[in-house]
């Protein structure tokens, strides 16, 4: 579908890309088609695709696969399919919001989440924070992601692209790039390039298994922590976030796990984060009671 077809068919519909949702959509074949063969679906798979769109994406999943479950946030363009039929039927639509729909409810009976999203750019942090938190339901994630963003989630220590995605990421699951794709795959077409990428979480990579098991929940507080204000130190930063009970527990496991209380996040390793977050289970303080408000 050519740009201007794309345009036409929302013009018929009464629709037209929303701002709000960041809303770009796929127009051309070849990129699609691209994306779903470096999948490497199978074809008894059940894919969960975010933002349907014109179903540029879709199609060529549907035809690669046994299900398609198609998460799209504008009621408009649901409707559109639902009305044009122009869908295969292995395609269920699901007017939903990735950021608040029930990941367990997505996945089949023992198996696990197979993710083919191209973002809205606005939603990627908070969906890739949201794909952490469910690391246990998830298979993989193929992500059409702003470039920049792209880039961060596979920087490496010491750099500014550096930060708490990429730890936390790298804490489950395995990121590595696929296709870039220039603006002019889009309708509208964006000011940024685009990157699509994989996110393994299983089988699991042979660095998470080396990790060992950690508490994931304290080591989210603790990366989200360090690098919640770049300049602070580590030792500030943690201290800002009452990961101790005091400034010498503090300092005494910072140094216990072979670091300088002075250095910054974007300095450490994954590995150094995992064994601050050993150190620090064993001092963090018990968040306060709270009593519940009287029914």
């Amino acid at each position: 579908m050519a740009p201007v077809h794309a345009k036409q068919l929302l013009r018929r519909q009464g629709l037209a890309p929303h701002k709000k949702l960041g809303q770009n959509f796929l127009v051309h074949e070849r990129t699609p088609k691209r994306i779903v063969d470096l999948a490497g679906l199978h074809p008894d798979d059940r894919v969960i695709e975010v933002g349907v769109g014109l179903g540029a994406l879709t199609r060529p999943l549907a035809a690669a696969c046994a299900h398609v479950v198609g998460l799209e946030a504008d009621a408009g363009i649901i409707r559109l399919h639902q009305e044009q039929q122009d869908l295969p039927a292995n395609v269920e639509l699901v007017h939903a919001d990735v950021l608040k729909v029930d990941f367990a409810a997505l996945a089949a009976p023992g198996q696990r989440l197979k993710i083919v999203a191209n973002l809205p750019y606005s939603i990627s942090s908070p969906f890739l924070f949201r794909l952490i938190d469910h690391a246990e339901l998830m298979d993989f994630a193929v992500v059409m992601l702003q470039k920049e963003m792209a880039l961060r989630l596979m920087a490496r220590p010491g750099t500014k692209e550096y930060g708490a995605p990429t730890v936390l990421l790298a804490a489950c699951a395995e990121v590595r790039p696929l296709l870039a794709v220039d603006p002019a795959e889009f309708h509208p077409r964006p000011k940024v390039d685009s990157l699509v990428i994989r996110i393994a979480f299983q089988p699991q990579p042979a660095r998470v298994q080396a990790l060992g098991a950690f508490d994931r929940a304290l080591l989210a507080r603790i990366v989200h922590a360090a690098f919640g204000q770049r300049r602070k130190t580590l030792q500030n930063g943690l201290a800002a976030a009452v990961l101790a009970p005091d400034k010498a527990s503090l300092v005494r496991c910072i140094e216990a796990c072979g670091l300088t209380p002075s250095v910054r996040a974007e300095t450490l390793q994954l590995e150094d984060f995992v064994r601050l977050c050993h150190a620090l289970s064993r001092v963090v303080p018990t968040p306060p009671f709270t009593p519940p408000l009287p029914s």
